[in-house]
C-alpha cells in the first residue's frame, strides 16, 4: 500500500471516530474524552490536508516544479506537527483549572469508548507505520501516542469503577498532552530543518569535506552544499580544484563513490583545473556550520 492510500484510510478512520468521540464525551461528562475529541478533530483536518499534500507530492517534476513535488509531503508533516502542538497546549490550559474542581465521569461509557478508540488507533497506526516519509512518521507517532493515551483512559475508567478519584480525568489529560507535546516539538523541528535546506540529519559536513580533500588528485574543496528534499533523498553540490585536468573523470567517479557511501543519491560536481580559476570562485566553506546549508539545487 502506498503512502497516499494509507494516509487517506487513516483520515476516514479518524474522522468517523472523532465525531463519535465528541458526542460520547459530552454524554459521559468526561473532560479527558472531550479534550481528546477536539484534539482528534484537529488531527482529522491535519490528516486530510496531509493526505492531499501527500497525493500532490507523488507527481513527477514539471516545468513549474523542476525538482518535483516532494516538499509537499514535508509541508504536510509540518502542518500536522503544528496542529498537534497547538492542540496539546489548549488541552493543558483547559485542564489546569479542572484539577482544582474535578467533575464526575461516566466511567462505564468511557471504558467502552476507550476500547473502540484503541482498536481504531492501532489499525490507523498499522496503516502508516511502514511509511518512510516524514509525513507518515509524524502520523504514525500520533496514532501510537493516541493508543497509549486511550489505554491510560481505560485504566482510569476501571479505577473509577471502585473509587471516586475524579481528579484522575483532568490529570490524565494533562499527562497525555504534555507527552504528545514533548514528542511533537522535536519532529516539527526535524521537518522544519529539512524544509530550510539544512544539512541532512546524521551527516557531518566537516567530515565529508575532509574525506573529499583526502581523495587522490584533489587539491581543495571550494564549495560543498548538502541537503535533502524530503528527508529521504539526499543531494550534494561539490566544487573542487584538481592537480591536473586529465584526472577529471577519475576524480568525479571517486567523489560520487564517496558521497554514495554517505547515502547521497544526487550529486553535481564542478571542477577547476588550476588554482587560478579556483581562486576566482573560492568560497570559505570552513565557515559553514554543520547545521547550515544554502538553497542550491541539483541539476
Amino acid at each position: 500500500m502506498n503512502s497516499k492510500t494509507s494516509i487517506w484510510l487513516a483520515f476516514f478512520l479518524n474522522l468517523s471516530y472523532a465525531i463519535v468521540e465528541f458526542i460520547a464525551g459530552g454524554i459521559f461528562g468526561s473532560s479527558a474524552v472531550l479534550a481528546d475529541s477536539v484534539h482528534d478533530l484537529g488531527d482529522v483536518i491535519a490528516i486530510g490536508i496531509s493526505a492531499l499534500l501527500e497525493t500532490i507530492s507523488n507527481r513527477e517534476e514539471d516545468g513549474q516544479y523542476t525538482l518535483g513535488y516532494k516538499r509537499f509531503s514535508l509541508l504536510g508533516a509540518i502542518l500536522t506537527a503544528v496542529i498537534l502542538m497547538i492542540g496539546s497546549v489548549l488541552v493543558i490550559l483547559e485542564n489546569i483549572t479542572k484539577i482544582v474542581h474535578p467533575q464526575p465521569v461516566n466511567e462505564e461509557g468511557v471504558l467502552w469508548l476507550g476500547i473502540i478508540a484503541v482498536s481504531i488507533n492501532v489499525l490507523a497506526s498499522l496503516l502508516v507505520r511502514k511509511g518512510k516519509t516524514k509525513n507518515e512518521s509524524i502520523l504514525s507517532l500520533h496514532f501510537l501516542e493516541d493508543t497509549i493515551g486511550w489505554l491510560a483512559v481505560i485504566l482510569m475508567a476501571i479505577i473509577l469503577q471502585f473509587t471516586d478519584w475524579y481528579i484522575l480525568d483532568p490529570l490524565l489529560s494533562l499527562v497525555i498532552s504534555i507527552f504528545i507535546l514533548t514528542k511533537a516539538i522535536p519532529r516539527f523541528w526535524s521537518a522544519l530543518k529539512i524544509f530550510l535546506d539544512a544539512v541532512p540529519e546524521g551527516v557531518d559536513i566537516k567530515q565529508v569535506k575532509n574525506d573529499l580533500e583526502q581523495l587522490d588528485h584533489v587539491v581543495s574543496v571550494n564549495q560543498l552544499n548538502l541537503w535533502t528534499m524530503d528527508g529521504l533523498e539526499k543531494n550534494a553540490i561539490v566544487h573542487v580544484c584538481l592537480e591536473e585536468i586529465e584526472h577529471i573523470e577519475y576524480c568525479k567517479e571517486s567523489i560520487r563513490n564517496l558521497l554514495k557511501d554517505y547515502d547521497f543519491q544526487n550529486v553535481t560536481i564542478e571542477v577547476d583545473a588550476n588554482l587560478a580559476s579556483h581562486q576566482t570562485h573560492k568560497r570559505k566553506i570552513e565557515e559553514l556550520g554543520v547545521g547550515q546549508s544554502h538553497g542550491h539545487h541539483h541539476s
